[in-house]
């Protein structure tokens, strides 16, 4: 699930930086932004989304190093890494209660302009923690790339086959990342649907450790499906998933509603989540994530993994599971 969760990410740093219709060739030379996205997720405990970050701030989950998450744990576990990462300058915003309210995630991705010396503070912060030549194109002011991630639960231990219509009608949408999901001690990556068969990748595949060369490129063959996706029945999902939408701009996410009221709020009469506009008054006060404070030393700033608290060994030493995180394109 780990993986999965990189792999849903990955797609919307490609949909943020590359655009949707961009897709990867072997031995194409590819734009610096791509290079930019893969070492993200490589296998090594600094790397903003690596797996070691993903596994330690899940411990701030109640997911102890080496336990199985679900796709709410790794949604959680995105919406934090994401505040440590300007240069993608994602807003994160996992739904709670099977419910999406429209007005806090508009409160959440319109960031006030920024004074010119906190900008050029935070962005000197920001290349000392992560290393230099990393320019931070995430601090312009106006709307954060949205990345709308919903824990779902669509049955008891089966999933109930009146969301299964509801479900594929999300695959449809222009803004749709696919799911997270999987069925019992298996997590996969869901990218569409064909009939009755959903569609997706599998991460369960041994690979060797990669790291970037001298030039800064990335051996990037394990990070794309170099094989047809599988398929399995929808009725064998287990009712456990997280869907994922992407929304560069406002725009995208208000079309993203009218679909949800049109295609499945509408025509549902068990609805599979629900959509409003205003913040439920029974619920806490939403205040907007923010980046915890990064205390400095007369060396700079802390590191990224020191302030996690990610003290784990060198991960070229180990064999990982499939770094295909790409493999939607």
């Amino acid at each position: 699930m780990l993986r999965c969760g990189q792999m849903m990410l990955a797609q919307a740093l490609i949909c943020r930086h590359l655009g949707r219709d961009w897709q990867w060739e072997k031995h194409k030379k590819q734009p610096e932004e791509y290079h930019r996205i893969l070492r993200c997720f490589l296998d090594r405990k600094d790397c903003c989304y690596s797996i070691h970050q993903m596994a330690q701030m899940g411990v701030g989950e109640g997911k102890s190093i080496g336990e199985w998450f679900g796709p709410n744990t790794v949604a959680q576990v995105l919406k934090k890494l994401a505040l440590f990462d300007e240069w993608n300058s994602l807003a994160v915003y996992v739904s709670m209660d099977n419910t999406v309210v429209i007005e806090d995630i508009k409160k959440m991705c319109w960031c006030p302009a920024q004074s010119s010396s906190v900008a050029h503070s935070s962005a000197h912060l920001h290349r000392s923690a992560l290393g230099p030549n990393k320019n931070t194109a995430g601090l312009c002011p106006g709307w954060k790339p949205l990345l709308l991630i919903i824990p779902l639960r669509l049955g008891i231990n089966h999933i109930n086959p009146v969301y299964i219509d509801a479900f594929k009608e999300c695959f449809k949408m222009p803004q749709s990342l696919g799911a997270l999901g999987g069925k019992p001690n298996n997590a996969y990556y869901f990218i569409g649907f064909l009939g009755n068969e959903l569609i997706y990748l599998d991460p369960h595949t041994t690979q060797s450790f990669v790291d970037s060369e001298e030039n800064g490129t990335v051996d990037d063959k394990s990070f794309h499906c170099q094989q047809a996706p599988h398929r399995m029945k929808i009725m064998n999902l287990d009712p456990s998933v997280a869907l994922g939408f992407f929304c560069k701009e406002e725009c995208d996410f208000d079309n993203w509603c009218s679909l949800v009221q049109k295609e499945i709020l509408k025509q549902q009469s068990l609805r599979m989540f629900e959509l409003v506009q205003k913040h439920p008054p029974h619920w806490p006060p939403f205040i907007p994530p923010t980046k915890p404070e990064v205390t400095t030393t007369g060396a700079g700033a802390v590191p990224l993994n020191v302030l996690l608290g990610t003290e784990w060994g060198s991960s070229a030493s180990r064999r990982t599971t499939t770094g295909g995180i790409t493999g939607l394109s």
